[in-house]
């Protein structure tokens, strides 16, 4: 597969060769390029022998040295990929994507499942679209971690949650990747009655006798939308059926502590939440793994709050408002309390959205909407700035909600000025002050 060139940086490596934009790139090194993972892992040689076809058809190769950069060979692709992303095989019984409502962005409707994501930007996949090549490549180029949504270690059921034949053969991947050195970190969405129980004790005895290589292994519950006309009938997880969850995860982890030397699979904020039960401390979560997957972020915000908190002793006298979901309420009232305790006068309010666009079962602030914000809080005219997580908006670049609101129009309906926080709870802390 040859790969066309979008541009080229004129004062890089290759652009000082005469390469520019309508080139196309054919090989590094002898070796084919098909994708991005391909072009990183052999264009990172100090020695480049890179063969590009010309517009007008000429086969023209250069000799580079580089300094085990890829960056600086200054070639963009009309991808970041360099080719379409692979979409999901899968039609799982809790797919999220499938509980949206019509009429929102055409790109939300996309079933992603790009194991290539999974290398770079640390999503989860299912390997379901994946071919035995494909396993080989990662252990060639020794990709690690790789981050496996598993759901269940029980071929049978698996095909049945995720309505794919398939999907039981590629099981035997995660083996092949553990013996070759490929560290994993597996996710579980747990439905009731279905891949928990007994079903959860099963894959967990499954993954743990694959060995260290598992790395880690988070437990998520299943999310719910009220959108769920004609899909598989699902229910949520209660304060008691979310308490059992824990206690078997925790049970697992103290009978295998010494073998692994750490625990071995976190459940998700989420389950504590509902369980009513005490968030663990922070030593509990290692080295925090499983973030993106819900576990670990209440202590890991807190932890980075207090820590800055500690390193500062003026702020400024700016009203500030707090817009978050259900979830993360309780935890940005804390962390409000003990700013204000620290400077007292200082005014910092916590607006609790509750989901109405998706249903009340779904608590989390990455799937709170611009119209929940505006027909729940209407106006903060009375504030000098609002928070919001980043994780609300599409991204840095695109500053829209999930119901393609923009970031500008929330703002000019509220009467204040926005203002982005990351996960951090230092950055929340230096946006508050």
């Amino acid at each position: 597969m040859s790969v066309q060139i979008k541009n080229v940086n004129p004062e890089s490596l290759c652009g000082k060769k005469g390469i520019t934009a309508g080139y196309v790139l054919l090989s590094v090194n002898g070796h084919e390029i098909n994708d991005v993972l391909d072009y990183r892992f052999y264009a990172n040689s100090k020695r480049l022998n890179i063969s590009f076809q010309a517009p007008d058809g000429e086969i023209v190769t250069h000799r580079l040295k580089n300094e085990l950069n890829p960056e600086a060979l200054g070639l963009e692709f009309e991808t970041y990929l360099m080719d379409k992303h692979h979409s999901c095989k899968n039609k799982c019984i809790f797919c999220f994507i499938d509980q949206m409502p019509h009429g929102m962005r055409e790109s939300l409707y996309f079933k992603d499942d790009d194991s290539r994501l999974s290398f770079l930007f640390g999503n989860y996949v299912t390997l379901t679209n994946m071919s035995d090549t494909d396993i080989d490549r990662i252990i060639e180029m020794h990709i690690s971690p790789v981050n496996i949504s598993v759901h269940t270690m029980n071929p049978e059921l698996r095909v049945q949650m995720m309505k794919n034949p398939d999907s039981c053969k590629v099981l035997t991947y995660i083996s092949k990747l553990a013996d070759a050195g490929i560290e994993i970190n597996a996710q579980l969405v747990l439905c009731p009655g279905y891949n928990d129980g007994d079903e959860l004790l099963y894959s967990l005895n499954e993954l743990a006798k694959i060995g260290k290589s598992i790395v880690s292994v988070a437990a998520v519950p299943v999310g719910l939308t009220k959108h769920r006309d004609g899909l598989c009938e699902l229910k949520g997880y209660d304060k008691n059926s979310a308490a059992k969850v824990i206690d078997m995860i925790n049970d697992f982890n103290f009978s295998h502590y010494d073998e692994f030397g750490r625990n071995f699979c976190y459940a998700a904020d989420e389950f504590y939440l509902k369980a009513e039960k005490r968030i663990p401390d922070y030593e509990y979560y290692d080295d925090f793994r499983q973030l993106a997957n819900g576990v670990g972020m209440w202590r890991d915000c807190e932890a980075l709050f207090n820590e800055a908190m500690d390193e500062i002793n003026t702020c400024f006298d700016d009203k500030v408002a707090i817009i978050t979901g259900v979830a993360a309420s309780p935890l940005m009232k804390q962390l409000s309390e003990a700013f204000k305790q620290k400077f007292p006068g200082k005014t910092v309010d916590v607006f609790t959205v509750v989901n109405d666009f998706f249903g009340h079962s779904v608590t989390v602030a990455g799937l709170v909407t611009a119209t929940d914000i505006i027909n729940q809080i209407k106006d903060l005219s009375a504030y000098d700035k609002a928070l919001i997580p980043d994780v609300m908006l599409k991204s840095h670049d695109e500053k829209i909600f999930l119901d393609d609101i923009s970031l500008d129009e929330l703002s000019s309906k509220l009467n204040v000025k926005i203002i982005l926080v990351s996960d951090s709870g230092a950055d929340l802390l230096y946006k508050m002050m």
